[in-house]
């Protein structure tokens, strides 16, 4: 008498297929909904910025300029101020992305308020007389805007973006403590050198990925 032969279960692989195919989904989504909601800021923006705190900080530092390093300096701001967003305007446009739009108000969102605090105590300053404090306080709530503004950037550039914040608010602390004959090589390390070297590696880093 013949024994039946043992029988296997013939094991599918659709399964395994499905599961595959529903986790890279997954990914697909994820990664959507992280590009989304996250800021990719351009390097081109820090290195423009940079460039004119370098060159505002050289012009300060001239005999004839420094009495009045406060009206260059506001000067400077507002141009890097105009060319900066003119950038990121320039990314948002290239891109075509509606959804884009959502990150970038965020990203003014968290950067506004200490940049506004910084205009009011700046004319709070210079009223009362005591210019010393203006560029401790510009440091200090650029590198808090900063550090802020981190928390919307894309994944791949927020640590840079939070220890060029962190590096500011160490200036700004610094700043207080120096006489005013150091200001103006804070100003130019801080808006300018710390923005130029930023930006490069911001730009190095999107062109890397």
């Amino acid at each position: 008498m013949n024994r039946p032969s043992a029988v296997f279960p013939i094991q599918s692989e659709a399964p395994a297929a499905i599961e595959s195919r529903a986790l890279g989904t997954l990914a697909y989504i994820r990664a959507s909904i992280e590009s989304s909601s996250s800021m990719d800021v351009p390097g081109m923006a820090g290195i423009v910025m940079g460039i004119i705190g370098v060159l505002t900080a050289i012009a300060v530092s001239l005999p004839r300029l420094a009495p009045h390093w406060l009206a260059i300096w506001l000067v400077a701001a507002a141009l890097a101020l105009v060319l900066g967003g003119a950038s990121v305007a320039r990314q948002v446009v290239r891109r075509g992305h509606s959804r884009y739009l959502g990150p970038a108000r965020k990203f003014l969102l968290c950067l506004c308020p200490a940049l506004l605090a910084g205009a009011v105590l700046t004319l709070a300053l210079a009223n009362a007389g005591a210019l010393s404090f203006i560029p401790g306080t510009w440091l200090l709530l650029y590198g808090c805007a900063v550090l802020s503004a981190s928390t919307v950037t894309a994944a791949g550039i927020a640590r840079l973006i939070c220890l060029m914040g962190a590096l500011f608010v160490a200036l700004g602390s610094i700043t207080f403590a120096l006489p005013a004959a150091a200001h103006t090589l804070m100003l130019g390390l801080g808006f300018g050198v710390l923005h130029v070297i930023f930006g490069i590696l911001i730009g190095r880093h999107s062109d890397g990925g």
